[in-house]
């Protein structure tokens, strides 16, 4: 922000006034562009005009940043290109810069036009350039106090302006607790009347934490509202603004609190990219259960996706548009599970968040909560799980309030829950409870048609991210048979882990070959094949190879010609043994 000495005008001419009654010489005072902001005598009537042409001086003070004592105006160098040179009235001359923050922002000068005043000022000069000196700081000083207010209220205008743009309330307290400023979503939010200013507000913490937010009681002329939000000390020199709540509507939060959970991972089944037949059942399945709140539960492998099909069944349901909440059972220590999922009051246990939290059953209050790795969950708090699923109810830790929760819950688990049970480490009610919309994901060498789908997203993703600009990456038929051979034991997030690799790996050429697999895939494909070769009827063999193929290369007339050439056999052979083994067309 740039200053000029025209902003404190006024102080500038009362102090040119009170250094010439003094001092009984004439004063002007200049601004940095040499334009006249005070003038006694003679020029008293030249204020506001620029001088330019008269100014030597004056410039080369400014651009010295030294005081300048001229003895014989005309004669003297610096007077040798003023303009006014020959019609100058000044018997002497003496000028100070005035600077803010070490910069010149001025000059004072001081002028004696007739010997009695050079006399004067000459009596005792060491004393009067002293006084100068001070009246340059004055200035300097009113400049910067000028400076620092129009700086502060340029900045609480900006500040001002932004909060009037926030989408949630905001209310500015004073050191006294007055409004000072509220935007417009607040006045609406808590349905102020235009003296709002009057009332001295209260805001106490109250309740528990709210995801990042506080819960507070604020009180507005003896109203009283629940507000969700976060309370600010302002640390500004102004008074009138030492305190900023900004909040919303604790109902309102919550019945939208799909926009602060996981709001940009909104997966539909058409999201999961696949084109084999359980797939497709599987997806068409989820459609099915879409107007259902009915328990799910997930089983399959690691790796092959179980939380994607979760965000799918939520998605695809009339709750798509309420918190999905995921959990992982496994991830969270046994001592903290609880808290996690239940939430507590304040002063529940040592350690615990001193106004207590929100749970996360509670969070998916009208929406979905996933709880993966199910079968990793301990035994007592499996007990409170099945109450929660049988009455829809929790309870805090610490507390003895019962809260209703309306939620759908989705289970998953990549362990035998039917073995855990007889192992007395899943209740088997519980089992039953959650096993009421079973899925089983199946592993990706079930699915070995996805595998083409799969690695070109994942090569298209990874080039991407790696800033790999390929006019077109070629998948040599070497790397599809490895593919094609190999188990995928980790799944679909093996296959991602692998395509990975091969992108950081592939050269200028933009080939994938056998150079850029992972040496443990080719090593374990070799292995897996010599273990694939179990004994069996030649017939089972047989049907269990053309069904591999039309998996492979498809069921189109295409797919069928490349399948009949890769098995060795003509076409219409591969149309009979089809028809032969019940094989679909």
């Amino acid at each position: 922000m740039e200053f000029k000495l025209i902003d404190i005008q006024e102080a500038v001419i009362k102090y040119a006034n009170i250094i010439s009654q003094i001092l009984q010489v004439e004063v002007e005072i200049a601004d940095k562009n040499l334009i006249r902001i005070a003038g006694t005598g003679i020029f008293k009537n030249r204020v506001n005009k620029d001088m330019c042409n008269e100014g030597c001086v004056y410039k080369f003070a400014l651009e010295s940043g030294e005081t300048q004592i001229i003895h014989k105006p005309r004669y003297h160098e610096l007077c040798l290109t003023c303009l006014n040179r020959n019609t100058c009235e000044e018997k002497f001359e003496v000028c100070t810069p005035i600077k803010l923050k070490g910069v010149p922002i001025g000059v004072i000068g001081l002028i004696c036009i007739n010997e009695a005043q050079k006399k004067h000022l000459l009596s005792n000069f060491d004393v009067h350039m002293e006084f100068l000196q001070q009246i340059s700081e004055f200035i300097s000083i009113a400049a910067y106090e000028k400076w620092e207010k129009v700086r502060e209220q340029n900045y609480l205008k900006s500040l001002n302006f932004v909060i009037d743009k926030i989408e949630n309330g905001v209310i500015i307290l004073n050191k006294d607790k007055y409004i000072t400023h509220i935007n417009e979503k607040g006045i609406k939010q808590l349905k102020l009347s235009d003296d709002y200013s009057r009332n001295i507000v209260n805001i106490t913490l109250i309740g528990d934490s709210f995801l990042e937010f506080k819960k507070y009681q604020v009180t507005i002329n003896k109203r009283s509202y629940n507000l969700i939000g976060e309370l600010y000390k302002l640390k500004l020199s102004d008074e009138q603004f030492d305190e900023m709540l900004i909040f919303g509507d604790e109902k309102k939060i919550k019945d939208n609190i799909s926009k602060y959970t996981n709001i940009n991972q909104v997966i539909t089944c058409e999201d999961i990219l696949s084109n084999s037949n359980k797939m497709s059942i599987l997806k068409n399945n989820i459609k099915k259960i879409s107007l259902s709140n009915s328990t799910v539960l997930i089983t399959g492998e690691s790796g092959t996706g179980k939380e994607l099909f979760a965000r799918a069944i939520h998605n695809e349901s009339i709750r798509k548009t309420k918190p999905f909440i995921a959990v992982n059972c496994g991830a969270i220590p046994d001592a903290l599970l609880e808290s996690e999922l239940f939430g507590y009051v304040k002063g529940a246990f040592t350690g615990a968040n001193p106004i207590g939290k929100i749970g996360k059953f509670e969070l998916a209050d009208k929406g979905t909560i996933f709880l993966d790795e199910i079968g990793d969950m301990p035994i007592y708090l499996q007990t409170k799980l099945l109450r929660v699923l049988q009455e829809k109810k929790i309870t805090k830790i610490g507390s003895n309030k019962v809260i209703d929760v309306d939620i759908r819950v989705i289970a998953a688990t990549n362990k035998e829950l039917i073995k855990a049970i007889e192992e007395n480490k899943f209740r088997e009610d519980l089992y039953y409870r959650l096993n009421i919309i079973p899925f089983e994901v199946p592993p990706l060498r079930e699915r070995i048609t996805d595998i083409r789908i799969l690695t070109n997203y994942f090569i298209k993703k990874y080039s991407n991210l790696f800033g790999k600009k390929y006019s077109n990456i070629e998948v040599k038929k070497e790397v599809w048979d490895v593919f094609f051979m190999y188990s995928w034991p980790g799944n679909v997030r093996e296959l991602e882990n692998t395509i990975e690799f091969m992108i950081n790996m592939v050269d200028n050429s933009g080939i994938l070959d056998l150079s850029t697999i992972p040496k443990s895939i080719i090593q374990n494909k070799r292995e897996i094949k010599k273990k694939s070769v179990d004994l069996c009827k030649l017939h089972e063999l047989e049907k269990n190879a053309i069904k591999r193929a039309l998996e492979i290369y498809g069921s189109t007339t295409e797919g069928k010609k490349a399948a009949a050439k890769k098995l060795g056999i003509g076409i219409a052979t591969l149309y009979r043994k089809m028809k032969h083994y019940n094989l679909s067309k």
